[in-house]
């Protein structure tokens, strides 16, 4: 399973304001993979508006870094639900997350500089925690299919070095 797999999920998380939460219902594999694809298009979105407005190395290599990896995971994604004949299926949460990611995308829109920077950052982080526990306590236990379960597992990897990278670059915005 390849790693850039992983990175459309974690992508669908990373805008999402800390107070919406996933759903306390199980999820269908064909839900998953609508969430999966959707956090992947939200963080490409974020990844863009940050390269547009930022000045700072380590933001723009950061966003660089997230554009480059959810492009080709949202592409692998794609790949696994055609291989797997998985239809991905709109759902409540799938939709909180896209609500969210517009909502984050609009106020990140009013800010300049270093106050952009370092909320685009700051959410990034609280994003990639809120993904990791979704993945670990609902994504991942919810999925029935093998590859998806795997594909999913490999992305919570990567979505931890996702968080690392985020606190780095956020640690040298203070």
């Amino acid at each position: 399973m390849k790693i850039s797999h992983i990175v459309a999920l974690s992508s669908m998380l990373l805008l999402m304001p800390m107070t919406t939460s996933f759903a306390q219902e199980t999820l269908t594999d064909p839900q998953i993979a609508h969430i999966a694809y959707s956090a992947g298009l939200i963080d490409i979105e974020a990844a863009k508006q940050a390269l547009d407005k930022s000045k700072n190395k380590d933001v723009i290599s950061f966003a660089q870094s997230m554009q480059k990896d959810h492009e080709a995971v949202n592409a692998q994604a794609m790949e696994l639900v055609k291989k797997l004949k998985v239809t991905p299926e709109d759902n409540a949460t799938s939709q909180a997350l896209t609500k969210a990611g517009e909502a984050k995308r609009e106020e990140l829109a009013k800010l300049d500089g270093n106050q952009f920077d370092k909320a685009y950052i700051d959410n990034e982080v609280a994003f990639h925690k809120q993904v990791n526990t979704a993945l670990e306590q609902q994504l991942i236990p919810s999925a029935k299919n093998a590859e998806l379960k795997s594909f999913l597992e490999t992305g919570l990897k990567l979505f931890q070095g996702h968080e690392q990278h985020a606190e780095h670059v956020a640690a040298g915005l203070k």
